[in-house]
């Protein structure tokens, strides 16, 4: 019950951070930047914008997985 609990809180929040959070967080992050080349602007707005993912992705994860261990019934055989 706890992988489950943990699995679903990591897609909730992967999935409202990146329909509320990631994109706004990756232009306003790249337009602080100076590039010399625009392939440059595209790559670091992916890598900042699936790092956001991710971190939202492993606070979900970590937020369920404990909130899981009181679902649990024996919370001691983890």
């Amino acid at each position: 019950m706890r992988y489950l609990v943990a699995m679903i809180f990591a897609a909730t929040f992967a999935a409202v951070t990146t329909v509320f959070l990631a994109t706004p967080v990756a232009s306003w992050a790249v337009d602080k930047m100076k590039f010399d080349n625009p392939d440059d602007v595209s790559t670091m707005h992916v890598t900042i914008f699936l790092g956001v993912n991710l971190l939202a992705m492993l606070i979900g994860w970590t937020i369920g997985w404990a909130l899981g261990r009181s679902l649990s019934a024996t919370p001691d055989d983890d």
